[in-house]
């Protein structure tokens, strides 16, 4: 076995692990242990996500990004706001339940605040109608973060800005994408947003269930605030 594959065994037992965590305080604890290594370990896994939800924001947005004021909601290490500091915005205020997670992201100088939020359990501690981009990436699954989350995501987002998800298409949340896509739906009759863009991406990201081999696909959604 190569050390490459050695790396990738590795790898898909912690994500694996983390899968079986069932309460919020084993999960935050799995995300304290991982933060030192998360962001090689996803490397390894191919994790696309934060670069497709960078590059799908980007496209359609045409405002000075120098100016714009971005919500990076599970926002982990930072990885999302990298993508787009190299895509030209500069202001980014990240959240996440995760402790050891901020201060790897308070280490990369790109957010000018930084919060602790267990989502779904208390609201974004954000002001809401604030910010020009809403972003969640990674966060939109089965285990995570609740579906009602989309709600806080729109509320903290100024009319005209833009909130833009992922979510993956594997087995194992298929009937959370279905409950999700239902909900942004239902946001829309509501007339909260408009949809602009529903992109599903084959390579996803290298599979760590047991169930599915070589790449899963996901899915970018890019949402106008009305």
């Amino acid at each position: 076995m190569s050390a490459d594959s050695n790396t990738f065994e590795s790898v898909k037992a912690a994500v694996l692990s983390a899968h079986k965590s069932s309460t919020s305080e084993e999960k935050i604890s799995f995300y304290n242990r991982w933060a030192e290594n998360y962001e090689q370990d996803v490397a390894v896994l191919d994790y696309r996500a934060p670069s497709l939800a960078a590059d799908c924001i980007s496209s359609h947005f045409s405002s000075a990004r120098e100016a714009a004021v971005v919500l990076d909601v599970a926002c982990g290490t930072g990885l999302v706001a990298k993508h787009m500091k190299k895509l030209g915005f500069e202001h980014f205020v990240g959240v996440d339940g995760s402790e050891v997670m901020l201060g790897k992201a308070r280490q990369s100088g790109l957010y000018q605040d930084l919060k602790q939020c267990m989502l779904g359990q208390e609201p974004l501690p954000v002001q809401w109608g604030r910010f020009d981009v809403v972003v969640i990436v990674g966060a939109l699954s089965v285990g995570s973060a609740p579906i009602s989350t989309t709600r806080d995501l729109c509320n903290a987002t100024k009319p005209g800005g833009f909130i833009c998800m992922t979510t993956r298409c594997n087995q194992d949340n298929l009937e959370y994408k279905a409950a999700l896509d239902s909900e942004l739906r239902k946001m829309e009759e509501e007339e909260l947003w408009t949809c602009l863009e529903v992109t599903e991406v084959k390579d996803w990201e290298r599979a760590v269930s047991e169930k599915e081999d070589g790449y899963i696909s996901g899915v970018v959604y890019l949402y106008k605030k009305l």
